[in-house]
């Protein structure tokens, strides 16, 4: 008797691809679409993704277990910078197959660190050529992937769009062929591994970047306090989180005049947080001061941000 996940063979083939690329190129936006639902949040701001989410895709005979992984970025002014491209970089090592994500017609000296940081790690890389759906005019993109092809032994490169999901079936089949025979890594039926308290915070997170001032997003995290049942209203998840700025002015933004911006942020938080847990939410959000958090190991160490 085989497993149920096992093929038709037999055998089950199991796995690590990491999707790693500078900031803001689509890689959580990529892994949304390969999974069918949202466990990683996207917003058009860079280095929104901080930390290492895994997304786990089941197949009869495949698992892979992708890790959305923050952008790797030259400049490191706090000490999140550094935590984030430290997490990149350690998990290049551990990955079975290395998925390195650019743009379409765009080649920065951030792709090239990348390129060279993928490279060392020795792993077989796979390069994903994103957002072919903005590339203008389409006739350079085959000039185009013939350059890069030129800069490595890339397994395959793979132009597609994440956001329109063209082209992007294949993948599994493709990362499969760098998998080694080896049992599930996580059930079945799982998705995941973040919790449901990181996934509210992160959805907190996701609609106040969109909403924010370009600098701002960077200098908020956001903490769920608390998260259960309520005893009043069966069927309904109160969920109470704490919104960290590092500056008294940057709590009056994001409260708003007269309380707008927080009651808008709540209010689409709200929505997406219903979708995701099935049920009625109540969400009670509170704005407090910590002074240059992203620059203190410890503070890091209080919101998840251990490496």
């Amino acid at each position: 008797m085989t497993d149920s996940s096992s093929g038709a063979d037999g055998v089950t083939r199991c796995g690590i691809a990491a999707l790693v690329g500078r900031p803001n190129v689509g890689k959580s936006t990529l892994l949304n679409a390969l999974l069918g639902r949202k466990v990683s949040i996207v917003s058009p701001k860079p280095q929104t993704t901080r930390t290492r989410i895994h997304g786990v895709l089941t197949r009869p005979g495949l698992q892979i277990v992708f890790a959305d992984l923050p952008g790797i970025h030259s400049k490191q002014p706090k000490a999140i910078n550094r935590y984030m491209n430290r997490t990149a970089l350690a998990s290049l090592a551990d990955a079975d197959v290395n998925l390195f994500v650019i743009e379409a017609l765009r080649w920065t000296e951030e792709d090239e660190r990348v390129l060279g940081e993928v490279r060392q790690a020795g792993r077989p890389v796979i390069l994903l050529i994103n957002k072919v759906d903005r590339a203008h005019p389409k006739d350079r993109l085959l000039p185009f992937i013939t350059e890069l092809s030129t800069r490595a032994d890339f397994a395959e490169i793979v132009p597609l769009s994440a956001l329109k999901r063209d082209n992007i079936e294949r993948l599994p089949d493709l990362i499969a062929r760098f998998l080694p025979e080896s049992p599930l890594l996580y059930p079945e039926d799982q998705l995941t591994d973040v919790s449901d308290r990181f996934m509210a915070a992160e959805i907190v997170r996701e609609k106040l970047t969109r909403r924010l001032q370009e600098e701002l997003p960077y200098g908020l995290v956001v903490e769920v306090e608390g998260i259960g049942e309520a005893e009043d209203e069966p069927g309904k998840l109160i969920v109470q989180a704490v919104i960290w700025v590092e500056r008294t002015g940057q709590k009056a933004i994001v409260i708003g005049k007269g309380g707008e911006m927080l009651k808008e942020v709540g209010r689409a938080a709200r929505l997406e947080l219903r979708s995701y847990f099935g049920k009625a939410v109540h969400l009670e959000l509170w704005v407090k001061v910590r002074e240059d958090w992203s620059d203190d190991e410890s503070a890091l160490r209080r919101f998840g941000y251990e490496s």
